[in-house]
């Protein structure tokens, strides 16, 4: 053991990392605990422990990873404790690896997981739960996690695909879940699944991860853009609609800003005053309110018509209908009476915002801004769309064709 410094980030921040291997670090507050800093930059924390005449090995795991300096040293300090106790966490680890069912596995990784994953969306661990607890529960909650093998997690997507999980599970008091499986659920449970089989790997709770080489069943893509005719439809029933007492004034406000705006659904259902800047004609949404990070959503005209006089009773801009401190619900059983009302099968509130950019598009609107107004951080995500900006740019073409004809002036 080497000379002691005490461990901060700052320090190893500023270590030069070594040519090729590792450089140690030996703590001077918890001794033992030690930062093994790699030649590609990687910082991992380990501790050195006595348990009578045996010496143990033991990592803790990477900074930022989630481990601070601070946390990784109370965590050693612990182990130290319990080795001057007699007790041997590689055995520990090893027993509760071994008893460890797969329903014990997602709920210590719903529930411990998250430090992992500081900035993961809270909608997209809600995701994660719904497709863990609903479909790999049921099929083999029951088995260990040691034992899972890839050819059990091939047997459990073609199982959810084949629609063997589905039901219909009571969630409130009158409300009710209904799970279909089919493809796009099985695609999504595998990459749940390893993503939890990861961590677990990583924090030692299983040897390997048994989703590693499984061919992951891919989601559908399901399109469908309004005509102008069906938008301009769709805008002439929400008023009758509403004028009829058929579906909430508000839902309807939200449908017509998802049209106007091509925002997510939940961006605009879960608005709060403070997000939204009439003045500068825009919503500002923080990190964690968009699945991309911050954004700006710009209102036009027609937008800001909509929201200029509505009244301030709560912090969200639509409030629940039932007096509650949280946002309207019962969305989808409006959409679903319009839907209905107007035989627009298959389509989507989701599919507002796929409209969107279908008219941007072909009011000669480049990819670029297109992908800008939706909040696309990749442009592969927005090139989707390339093919409904054809008319735009052959006009273009026919525009430079012309000029140098000189059959057109100015």
């Amino acid at each position: 053991m080497g000379e002691r410094v005490k461990l901060t980030k700052r320090l190893l921040d500023s270590v030069v990392r070594p040519a090729s291997g590792e450089t140690r670090l030996w703590d001077s507050d918890a001794k033992g605990f030690v930062a093994r800093i790699f030649h590609n930059g990687r910082v991992s924390f380990g501790v050195k422990l006595r348990i009578g005449s045996l010496q143990r090995w033991m990592t803790i795991g990477d900074l930022g990873s989630p481990w601070t300096v601070e946390q990784a040293r109370e965590r050693a300090r612990y182990m130290l404790a319990d080795a001057f106790d007699g007790i041997d966490p590689q055995l520990e680890k090893q027993e509760a690896r071994a008893a460890l069912t797969v329903a014990a596995l997602i709920e210590r990784y719903l529930s411990e997981g998250r430090m992992a994953k500081p900035n993961k969306r809270e909608s997209s661990w809600a995701n994660d739960a719904s497709l863990l607890r609903r479909h790999a529960i049921p099929l083999i909650g029951k088995r260990f996690a040691r034992d899972l093998t890839r050819q059990d997690i091939e047997r459990m997507q073609a199982d959810v695909a084949a629609g063997k999980t589905a039901a219909r599970i009571k969630t409130k008091a009158r409300g009710l879940a209904r799970i279909s499986g089919g493809q796009t659920s099985a695609g999504g449970l595998i990459r749940s699944f390893s993503a939890m089989m990861s961590w677990a790997v990583r924090n030692g709770l299983s040897e390997t991860n048994p989703c590693i080489g499984v061919e992951k069943f891919k989601p559908g893509r399901r399109e469908r853009f309004l005509t102008t005719e069906e938008a301009r439809n769709l805008l002439a029933k929400l008023v009758v609609l509403t004028e009829n007492a058929e579906i909430d004034e508000s839902h309807a406000t939200i449908i017509r800003l998802l049209l106007f705006t091509g925002a997510r659904k939940s961006e605009i259902l879960g608005l709060m005053w403070n997000e939204l800047d009439l003045e500068r004609g825009r919503i500002v949404l923080p990190r964690g309110r968009s699945k991309t990070g911050e954004k700006v959503i710009p209102l036009n005209s027609a937008s800001l018509a909509e929201l200029t006089d509505r009244p301030r009773s709560s912090r969200y801009v639509f409030p629940s209908l039932t007096g509650s401190d949280g946002p309207t619900v019962g969305l989808y059983k409006s959409w679903e009476k319009v839907r209905q009302s107007l035989n627009l099968q298959g389509v989507r509130l989701h599919d507002l915002r796929h409209s969107f950019a279908s008219f941007a598009a072909a009011r000669g609107a480049s990819l670029y801004v297109i992908g800008k107004a939706l909040g696309h951080t990749q442009a592969s995500t927005t090139q989707r769309y390339a093919h409904l900006s054809d008319d735009p740019v052959r006009r273009a073409a026919e525009t430079v064709a012309d000029q140098i004809l000189g059959t057109r002036v100015g």
